[in-house]
């Protein structure tokens, strides 16, 4: 038996179906006998996975891992297994050790790494335990050789969605996952594409996945969509991908195929390919349930998108402020602030930026990080001049300082001076209070009218230093922040 297990990653509430291991439960359907252990519903995982273990054959354990809460959860139950059920092999896969392999090969509980798409992978690793194939030929594959040495195959080339079965929701009691939402009471998530075909130097995606995107067809994405509303009672979703708008024709043909469902819908695109879309399709994507699309606008200062190999202007950025504004469509912009090159200047500019995208569409979302580089392929340094010495070991990432890192909330970059990091996150309280976020459901009336009030004087005037009585009303409302979703 095979056992695959997403280690807790997020609040009850904020809980999805688990899209990675669902992939993988798609092909070992009807070949292979297998369990899926999720632990954003199941309390204690390890007890699960271990009378898995006691009751059956199980020969692996296969773990989804992107950084951050759940690393760490998977790092203590594959230790967990390990020192109770040496036999059992644990493989990793996803982000995190796609990203980083050596660092996660290195720990002791980690035989395998399926870095990529790991779909087949995965399969030919099975054969290969079996004994009906090398590990040495098994693309996208490290491994510990029989000296105990790392081991990284090649590349896996990638493949679409649509070479793939569907997902088997069957096997997972999908009512769980449908959580209430600003989009709806239900809602569901999916993913339409795999990869992304840009090379912005701060992301991973590329790094894990390639510079290829694979679209699912729009006829499949439509059916997929269909099932969830006809067998579960979805009423809206959240598509995962990072270009859902990758071609023009491609999403208004998914538009006119997805309308009569009366889904809301939230998706991420690019501001440079939606920004050239026609009226027409703005308006179909509008009434096929468009709500919110989420934008990486990264940074006010066009010099610093050049910097990042982004590819779009931030003329392009106002583009879409304007349209999104025109059809209804809320737009979530998404900043990076604290360009290595300049960080000072960057932030400046980025926040007068801020500033302009909000007094053109008010209904703008703003989410704010800190440049927050990755390893790259061919720069393993995201653009930062090895400034950066990279954790060895899960066990150094599951620190407080690399934890902190990972999710952005104190990079301690060593380009970025405290009094530019204080400005950014005094900027965030203050712009963030005055247009507390759509999203959070759970908020009252009274709440969001205290925070517009307290914040107004200091928007207005530009005085962001020390607004303690905003971060004393935020502590006490404790209002859901978008990117912290998941703590």
């Amino acid at each position: 038996m095979i056992v695959l297990f997403n280690p807790r990653a997020t609040k009850p509430r904020n809980r999805r179906l688990p899209l990675a291991v669902l992939a993988i439960a798609a092909v070992l359907e009807d070949r292979e006998d297998y369990e899926i252990v999720d632990g954003n519903v199941d309390d204690n995982p390890v007890a699960s996975i271990s009378r898995l273990i006691e009751q059956y054959d199980v020969e692996l354990l296969g773990v989804s891992v992107m950084p951050g809460p759940q690393m760490v959860a998977a790092m203590d139950a594959s230790r967990e297994i390990r020192r109770a059920y040496p036999h059992v092999k644990i493989v990793w896969g996803g982000y995190f050790p796609s990203v980083y392999p050596d660092a996660a090969l290195n720990a002791k509980y980690v035989d395998y790494i399926v870095r990529g798409q790991g779909e087949d992978t995965l399969l030919e690793l099975l054969d290969a335990m079996r004994g009906k194939r090398a590990f040495d030929s098994i693309l996208g594959l490290s491994y510990k050789d029989i000296f105990g040495l790392p081991r990284n195959n090649a590349e896996r080339p990638m493949k679409g969605p649509d070479e793939f079965p569907w997902s088997p929701f069957h096997r997972l009691p999908v009512e769980k996952y449908l959580r209430p939402s600003f989009f709806g009471k239900r809602t569901a998530v999916h993913h339409a594409s795999i990869g992304c075909p840009f090379n912005c130097s701060f992301c991973g995606v590329h790094a894990a996945y390639g510079n290829k995107e694979r679209m699912e067809s729009p006829e499949r994405t439509a059916a997929i969509l269909s099932h969830l509303v006809t067998e579960y009672g979805a009423d809206s979703v959240q598509f995962y991908d990072m270009n859902f708008f990758l071609r023009e024709d491609h999403a208004l043909e998914l538009a006119k195929r997805i309308e009569h469902l009366n889904l809301r819908w939230w998706c991420e695109a690019r501001v440079d390919v939606m920004s050239r879309y026609s009226d027409e399709t703005f308006a179909a994507l509008k009434r096929a349930g468009c709500t919110m699309i989420f934008f990486g606008a990264e940074s006010g200062s066009d010099w610093a998108l050049k910097e990042m190999k982004k590819g779009i202007s931030t003329e392009q950025t106002v583009t879409i402020a304007e349209r999104t504004k025109q059809f209804g469509i809320i737009p979530e912009f998404s900043f990076v602030i604290g360009n290595p090159g300049d960080p000072e200047r960057d932030t400046r500019e980025t926040l007068a930026f801020i500033r302009k995208l909000k007094k053109i569409n008010p209904d703008s979302e703003i989410i704010i990080y800190h440049y927050t580089p990755v390893p790259q392929p061919g720069d393993m340094y995201g653009n930062v001049d090895g400034q950066i010495a990279w954790p060895s070991t899960p066990a150094e990432w599951a620190s407080k300082r690399w934890m902190d890192f990972t999710l952005r909330i104190d990079t301690q970059a060593p380009w970025l001076q405290r009094k530019t990091k204080d400005l950014i996150d005094n900027f965030e309280i203050v712009i963030g209070s005055r247009w507390p976020t759509v999203q959070d459901i759970r908020a009252p009336k009274w709440s969001r009218i205290l925070l517009k009030t307290l914040s107004a004087w200091r928007y207005a005037l530009g005085v962001y230093r020390f607004p303690v009585e905003l971060q004393w009303a935020n502590e006490f409302i404790s209002l859901r922040k978008p990117k912290r979703e998941s703590l």
